[in-house]
């Protein structure tokens, strides 16, 4: 026994990562928790986070997952605001629980997933939660298919007006992105998934954040996980 309980149980024992308790839960894979103890849990993309956003940003997180990012940048990097979205039901209640075991106040959780409408989808649950995702996939085939709220992109984007959005989405990033209004964003940081997109599928990452004007951020980026940011012109 590794102490591992429901997430609903706010007595539970939590790992340690980064500053940050993550309770511990059924879902999480050993290689999961070793990572968080050795605080290399989805480093790529939260260095890259880290070296994008500001104080000033309203962030929006989509694909949150288990919160690294969206944590790092409520708790430590003390942004404006967090908006956290997470299509897996199971996680999205996760996250509520993490910010409040750390403290974190100026975060939100939103369940479910962005669209070009207001409607519901099949969300294909997977026993590894990092591979659960609204595509089938016949190399990891779904466990269970749940009903999933959809959020109206271009509204949601409205309402919260971030400056930054973070997207990890396992390969629909290539879908979404096309649709989003990405003129009020100051930056952004996407977790390319080339294996499920393709390179058609990351040419229309690139090609829509281009046309926004955001432009490829080098000092953000690594490998997968691309930056991109806007460069003012200058009076």
């Amino acid at each position: 026994m590794d102490g591992t309980t429901d997430v609903a149980n706010t007595a539970q024992p939590s790992i340690k990562s980064r500053g940050l308790r993550f309770p511990k839960a059924a879902f999480m894979t050993p290689a999961m928790r070793t990572a968080l103890r050795k605080d290399t849990y989805e480093n790529t993309l939260v260095t890259a986070c880290n070296r994008t956003a500001l104080p000033e940003d309203t962030v929006l997180d989509i694909g949150a997952g288990i919160g690294a990012v969206s944590a790092t940048l409520a708790k430590q990097q003390n942004v404006k605001m967090v908006h956290a979205v997470e299509a897996n039901p199971e996680l999205a209640t996760y996250l509520t629980q993490m910010f409040a075991l750390n403290g974190i106040e100026n975060a939100s959780v939103i369940s479910g997933t962005l669209g070009k409408r207001k409607t519901t989808a099949d969300f294909h649950l997977r026993k590894n939660p990092a591979l659960s995702s609204l595509t089938v996939r016949e190399d990891s085939p779904a466990g269970t298919v749940e009903k999933i709220e959809v959020q109206n992109a271009k509204t949601l984007m409205k309402e919260l007006s971030p400056t930054v959005i973070v997207i990890d989405i396992q390969g629909s990033e290539a879908e979404l992105i096309p649709d989003l209004d990405l003129s009020g964003l100051r930056a952004a940081v996407v977790k390319l998934h080339p294996k499920w997109i393709g390179p058609e599928g990351v040419n229309a990452v690139f090609a829509a954040m281009m046309e926004a004007g955001l432009n490829y951020n080098a000092r953000g980026s690594n490998g997968k996980v691309v930056s991109f940011r806007r460069t003012w012109p200058t009076a």
